[in-house]
């Protein structure tokens, strides 16, 4: 992830290790560390529903919460960066009718998304990350 961090950001958000051969859409996420308020970057698979942008805490299945995922429910506001281009977002996180209807795009993005939730011994959180217009 370190490696990746870094190459997102030199490629200004155009691939990754992980985009890079397989996964054709990934965003740099920066959130705001609910302990330190520090700045923290991940690079995270992504999917579009019209606007927004949508995420999964998959963290590959293990059975915790990525720290990012964590971070947007203390702290909403974030930043991502894809093409080069910085966007500050506000996330949301969807539970039920919402999260089945988008659940299909993050699939078409990444089909091991379904072996993950298997996987996981909790429910992976999805967010819809829209652009902060304020």
């Amino acid at each position: 992830m370190p490696l990746d961090r870094r190459l997102i950001r030199l490629a200004k958000g155009r691939f990754s290790v992980v985009g890079w051969r397989t996964a054709p859409a990934t965003l740099l996420l920066t959130t705001t560390g609910r302990k330190s308020g520090l700045p923290r970057e991940r690079p995270v698979l992504y999917a579009r529903d019209g606007d927004a942008f949508v995420v999964i805490g998959s963290n590959w299945g293990q059975d915790h919460h990525p720290s990012w995922s964590v971070n947007l429910l203390a702290n909403p506001a974030a930043t991502i960066t894809i093409g080069g281009e910085t966007t500050p977002v506000r996330a949301m996180l969807v539970d039920g009718a919402e999260r089945e209807r988008l659940w299909p795009l993050l699939l078409r993005v990444w089909p091991a998304f379904r072996d993950y939730d298997a996987r996981a011994a909790r429910t992976l959180r999805v967010f819809r990350l829209e652009e902060d217009r304020r």
